[in-house]
Formats: structure tokens, sequence, C-alpha cells
């Protein structure tokens, strides 16, 4: 997984590239505490995210709590195999998705 991060004003996009899972949450955990400071809304851009599991769902809903704070988190881009977990896990009905 590979994580890229542009800043416009308050708006930050977090571009992740490959699965959120067990092994590569806490990498994205880690690097998304460290950006919340300032940010009004963040955007993570999931166009190659290829697969979320139970921990990358944690570290999601976690960014949504610490941006609900100050602010707003949005998903975007989210392929179909992914939205579908958002939606079996009901998490489309607490997070925001473009």
């Amino acid at each position: 997984m590979t994580i890229q991060t542009e800043k416009n004003g308050n708006v930050l996009t977090v571009i992740v590239d490959g699965s959120i899972d067990t092994v590569t949450a806490p990498t994205l955990e880690k690097e998304l505490e460290s950006l919340y400071e300032g940010a009004e809304e963040m955007i993570i851009d999931m166009a190659k995210v290829d697969y979320v599991s139970s921990a990358g769902l944690r570290v999601i809903l976690g960014a949504d709590r610490q941006m609900n704070d100050h602010g707003k988190l949005i998903l975007r881009n989210v392929i179909e195999d992914v939205k579908e977990v958002f939606e079996m896990t009901g998490f489309d009905e607490i997070l925001t998705i473009e």
C-alpha cells in the first residue's frame, strides 16, 4: 500500500493505493493521525483500493470520528467491490461516500 497526500487550503486529499488489511491498516492509521490537524475536510481517494478488511474499516471509522470533531471525512472513488463491503457492514450509512 502507498499513501500520497495533497493539500489545498483546508482540504486534504489522501490517495491510497493497494489493500487496506491487517498488515497495512496500522500504517494508514499512523499516517492519518499526523494529518488531522488543520484539515477541515479530508478526502480519502480510494480509486486504487482493491480490498478493505475489518482492520481497514476500523481505521476509516476512526478517521471519520476524528474528523467529525472539526470537519468532515469523504471517501471518494470507491470501487464496487469495496463499496459492497461498506454496504454489508452498514458503514455506508455512517460514512460519506461519493
